[in-house]
């Protein structure tokens, strides 16, 4: 029998208040447009900053806004725990993607106790197909506690 997906516990407003008092240099990377079960989507409004010769946006702008994506995904289901961090991250681009505006769709494959592994989709606001994929794994933050209850001896 399979487990029903895990509701969000924070809104897009409480998840964007967490970002701007503990993460405030994400300011610019994407706007969240949804929080869902088991995601998220973000869009990264582009700009002439995002650009790179031959008239397409960087790779490292899709890098950051996938990982910061999956990152908002992670936290709206985790509670806000900012000390979440990438531990495994990899990307495939898969086409030259349009100057238009990037949507990252960020998914949860997996939740656990210690790690957590997704795949996001970005995709151009100007196309139908995706433009990168990226599969991502984070290291959640051991429980308040945790390291005294694993160390009997203290």
């Amino acid at each position: 029998m399979t487990k029903p997906p895990r509701l969000p516990l924070m809104t897009p407003a409480a998840l964007q208040a967490l970002m701007a008092e503990t993460f405030p240099q994400s300011a610019g990377i994407g706007e969240i447009e949804e929080i869902h079960a088991m995601g998220a989507v973000v869009r990264h409004r582009v700009g002439p900053a995002d650009l790179r010769p031959g008239g397409t946006l960087s790779g490292p702008v899709m890098m950051a806004l996938a990982d910061y994506a999956f990152y908002l995904a992670l936290l709206a289901h985790i509670g806000p725990q900012p000390l979440a961090v990438t531990t495994g991250f990899g990307i495939n681009f898969l086409r030259k993607p349009p100057v238009a505006d990037l949507v990252a769709r960020a998914t949860l494959l997996k939740l656990g106790r210690r790690l957590a592994v997704g795949e996001v989709k970005i995709f151009s606001a100007a196309l139908a197909e995706p433009v990168a994929h990226a599969t991502v794994t984070y290291a959640l933050p051991a429980p308040a506690g945790a390291h005294e209850a694993e160390q009997p001896w203290k």
